[in-house]
């Protein structure tokens, strides 16, 4: 059974078309991988389906009383509200349903007659009701889902104001696979998960019972999760039916066959252009060239394969600093009690090191006392002399109206435009992304300007929060290769130990400095 038809969906930003008559259909319980480069509208497309934005053209039918559940990013969490009470929240209905059936039982102390008797029907009714639906498992169930993504850890009786950013992500991707919704429509979701919560949220996924369509640019969760892939790629949306795994060999052979029937076609297209020219003045031949000039025009032109920009960073050492880069001693981070023991750190220059360990432990809090941003609650933090850090902050999505151009040259005002266009260019982006809003570009679009202006800092020392997050594989692999190259320091917090073994000369795990 069919839930959502999309018809001829269209859909762009300014003079950029992202969607072009796209159309598919989502079935009951099929798991959907999105997958295709950063930019190429995977983002748009979801905000699209759940009504967010409204296309520019085509039709999305519903199938009446589906259950959408999209992870939204600005709800507002109210203060005083603890972490398990808003999970409860995901059962609201059930509750309603506890109340009345109380409500009933107290009519049934006191009430006679038909009263008595439709307070008694009443009360079977919820009680059958609540018992179908599990009730009186909600309390574990909330617990399950908290503990196998990591919201345990922190207590369920923290209050929701007090989480970060990736804290309150996790509790609003607990709410929502609690609810169960008819179809799941993620984005991104492993962001700000570690290892177990990843293997956790594989495992829920692989046994979901309803329909979902998830981005994500991690292939080995995808490989495990999805059983039909869409990719999205020059505004077109492909349906690959089969593992992840077949997918991408079923791509490879149709980017093949896309090339080559665009070569055999140019081909055609130039030897019926050659005989028009030659054969159209001559009045024996003018009948055939007018034939061929019919032909030309009735074909369908085949757009030229054209690859996504491969990213191309590098960052540079502005000046060298002295051997010992940053010095901790006796340090305690945390903000109204400690997060972890005492620690002495040292990073010497030209080291590279990965700060580890599970999500709300303190990376963040720690990489932001090292800069000197958080006061320490004790102990000592030194720069050395002419140490200069570059901070790549883990932040939410920009709503910001101005250009990815202006963003860059405001922070660079002397550059020329054509030097800030180049390096723009240099991070993976292409013209018409230069050029559009920030609040329109996609996170792994926003995340290359972030790194753009990281590659123009003045630094010698870059201090890194989960880099990786939205970025395709490419823009990985680029990114990861540039740091192996780079000369200088490096501090990074990753989620993602494929991402940084093989390169770091030490890992930092914070969950040893808790021992």
């Amino acid at each position: 059974m069919s839930i959502v038809n999309v018809e001829g969906l269209t859909h762009g930003f300014g003079d950029k078309t992202v969607l072009r008559d796209v159309q598919f259909r989502l079935l009951a319980g099929e798991h959907v991988g999105l997958v295709g480069p950063n930019g190429a509208g995977k983002s748009t497309l979801l905000k699209i389906l759940i009504g967010q934005t409204i296309p520019d053209a085509g039709r999305i039918d519903w199938l009446p009383q589906v259950q959408r559940g999209f992870l939204e990013q600005h709800v507002d969490l109210q203060p005083g509200e603890t972490m398990r009470d808003f999970l409860r929240g995901a059962f609201a209905g059930l509750y309603t349903a506890e109340r009345e059936m109380l409500q009933a039982a107290e009519r049934m102390g006191t009430a006679e007659g038909a009263a008595l008797d439709a307070a008694i029907k009443r009360f079977g009714l919820l009680q059958e009701f609540l018992e179908e639906n599990d009730f009186y498992a909600v309390d574990a169930k909330v617990e399950e889902v908290a503990a196998g993504l990591g919201l345990t850890e922190l207590g369920l009786e923290t209050d929701v104001s007090a989480l970060s950013g990736g804290q309150r992500t996790k509790l609003l991707l607990a709410k929502l696979l609690l609810q169960k919704p008819d179809v799941l429509l993620l984005d991104e979701p492993t962001n700000y998960l570690d290892t177990a919560h990843i293997e956790w949220l594989t495992g829920h996924l692989q046994s979901y019972p309803h329909a979902f369509v998830l981005i994500s640019h991690d292939q080995d969760f995808l490989g495990k999760v999805v059983s039909v892939v869409y990719h999205l790629e020059h505004q077109t949306l492909t349906r690959f039916t089969g593992s992840f795994q077949q997918y991408v060999a079923a791509y490879d052979l149709r980017k093949q066959q896309i090339y080559h029937a665009f070569v055999r076609q140019q081909q055609e297209i130039q030897k019926l252009e050659t005989y028009i020219q030659k054969n159209k003045t001559r009045a024996s031949t003018a009948k055939q060239a007018k034939s061929r000039e019919k032909r030309l025009h009735k074909i369908e032109r085949i757009d030229k394969p054209t690859p996504v920009p491969r990213p191309r960073f590098a960052f540079g050492v502005s000046v060298e600093p002295v051997t010992t880069v940053l010095l901790a001693e006796g340090l305690c981070v945390g903000y109204d009690k400690p997060l972890f023991a005492p620690v002495d750190l040292r990073l010497k220059r030209g080291e590279k090191v990965a700060l580890v360990g599970y999500n709300g432990i303190g990376k963040t809090t720690t990489l932001r006392t090292l800069l000197g941003q958080l006061p320490s609650i004790s102990g000592s933090v030194q720069l050395g002399e002419r140490v200069q850090p570059a901070y790549f902050e883990q932040e939410a999505e920009s709503q910001a109206p101005h250009t990815a151009l202006e963003d860059v040259w405001r922070a660079h005002p002397k550059m020329t435009q054509k030097e800030v266009r180049s390096a723009l260019a240099r991070c993976g982006l292409r013209t018409e992304h230069i050029g559009q809003p920030m609040k329109s570009l996609s996170g792994g679009e926003q995340t290359k300007v972030r790194l753009c202006h990281l590659m123009l800092a003045d630094s010698n020392l870059l201090v890194l929060d989960e880099p990786t997050n939205h970025l395709d594989q490419a823009a990985k692999e680029a990114l990861q290769e540039a740091l192996r190259q780079y000369p200088g320091t490096v501090l990074l917090v990753s989620h993602e130990p494929e991402f940084y073994q093989g390169w770091v000369h030490q890992v930092w795990d914070v969950e040893h400095w808790q021992k």
